[in-house]
């Protein structure tokens, strides 16, 4: 009876979003608690994916995400909504960046999501999730951070265990190489000598495993050194 109840009131909310969902600027999804898969979507987003309501609620959560959503940057947001559920906050509204792909197209679309916790059962744990996600227009100076900043995550989850190799000082070098100070300069600011700057490079270059001047700034940007 209680299973029932609840259903009900599910059924009841989806309703009463359905009424006006598909005359707002984006996409909402509802999505089950109790079984981790969407139980909603609104049409336009049914439309873009190229499914019907009834397929999209046989997918699993792991076979929605890989088959619709970018896997790389699905990585970054995806642990940090299983964060969002555990903290379990009334107030709380998580936003993150994510990439669709449409049926029409194998381009990658990218989306702002914003989700909170919609509805909650009787022990007040979160029972629907709704996330509404707005399309960038891919115009918009937005994507070109977006996808610089999905190449920055990516770097960073790749080569952490390299990076946790440096010292402090070591990091310290690695910063103003990256912004362009010669050893001099570097040796000034630091107040160590010259030789002992080019020595900290040679043990950068061999930590992180590159000769790459390049590929060093990356390393200065994505761990967040300038």
């Amino acid at each position: 009876m209680a299973t029932t109840s609840i259903q009900d009131k599910i059924d009841t909310k989806i309703a009463e979003i359905a009424l006006f969902a598909d005359s707002l600027p984006a996409v909402v999804t509802l999505h089950d608690m109790r079984t981790g898969c969407i139980c909603w979507m609104s049409p336009r987003g049914l439309k873009d994916i190229g499914v019907s309501l009834k397929e999209l609620r046989a997918l699993n959560a792991e076979e929605y995400y890989s088959r619709f959503f970018n896997e790389e940057d699905a990585k970054d947001y995806v642990p940090k909504i299983f964060g969002f559920i555990q903290r379990n906050n009334d107030d709380e509204i998580l936003t993150f960046l994510q990439q669709v792909r449409f049926k029409a197209t194998k381009d990658w679309n990218w989306h702002m999501s914003s989700v909170r916790i919609l509805m909650r059962d009787d022990e007040h744990k979160p029972l629907l999730l709704i996330v509404m996600s707005f399309p960038i227009d891919s115009m918009h100076h937005m994507t070109v951070k977006a996808s610089r900043l999905l190449e920055e995550n990516n770097f960073l989850r790749k080569n952490f265990q390299n990076f946790d190799k440096l010292s402090d000082r070591e990091r310290e070098v690695l910063r103003l190489l990256a912004l362009g100070k010669s050893s001099i300069d570097t040796a000034s600011e630091l107040f160590i000598s010259q030789h002992t700057v080019e020595a900290h490079r040679k043990n950068i270059r061999q930590k992180l495993n590159s000769n790459s001047y390049y590929e060093l700034c990356q390393y200065a940007r994505a761990f967040d050194l300038i």
